[in-house]
């Protein structure tokens, strides 16, 4: 990818009402977000110019950074814990990692059909380990923790679409 398709990427996000674009060509991946989030680095762009507040550029490092969201049904593969009652699982919740998607797009547990879910309620995980694909735009993004802890509730039903922003995972830091 070329700095001149890069400006201008970064022209159409400026002047756009879309927050976070991500965009991978052969080993070069790229990812733009007009808003700063707590693990984005701030860049060096004036906070009112309407510019993107942080930029990530990836080079080849084996798999790419992605992450999902989604919410799941009672009774289905993603619903890994029991139901609590809303008032005392809200409270309990707040304790809790939200993660959350960074895109649009289809949520999936595991690389493919035929394997193995990336993580179930109950497993633990480190910094980096991947919770699970979004699908958009036909790219597969990767979703790794940016947390480590113990994986307490499934938000996000196998298969289906999730919203930016939506809660995919609470971790438990402890």
């Amino acid at each position: 990818m070329d700095l001149k398709t890069i400006k201008n990427l970064l022209k159409l996000i400026a002047d756009s009402d879309v927050n976070e674009v991500e965009l991978e060509e052969g080993d070069f991946k790229i990812r733009v977000k007009k808003r700063p989030d707590s693990i984005m680095r701030e860049s060096s762009f004036p906070a009112h110019s309407g510019y993107p507040q942080s930029i990530e550029f990836h080079q080849p490092a084996g798999s790419a950074k992605s992450e999902a969201t989604g919410t799941s049904a009672p009774g289905s593969a993603a619903s890994d814990s029991a139901q609590a009652p809303a008032a005392a699982g809200d409270q309990q919740d707040e304790k809790y990692i939200t993660i959350r998607s960074p895109i649009v797009g289809t949520f999936y547990r595991s690389p493919s059909p035929e394997t193995d879910v990336f993580v179930k309620t109950g497993d633990s995980v480190s910094k980096g380990s991947i919770l699970c694909i979004i699908e958009a735009m036909k790219i597969m993004n990767e979703i790794e923790s940016e947390y480590s802890g113990k994986i307490v509730k499934i938000l996000a039903e196998n298969a289906q679409p999730v919203e930016f922003d939506q809660p995919l995972f609470l971790i438990d830091p402890s």
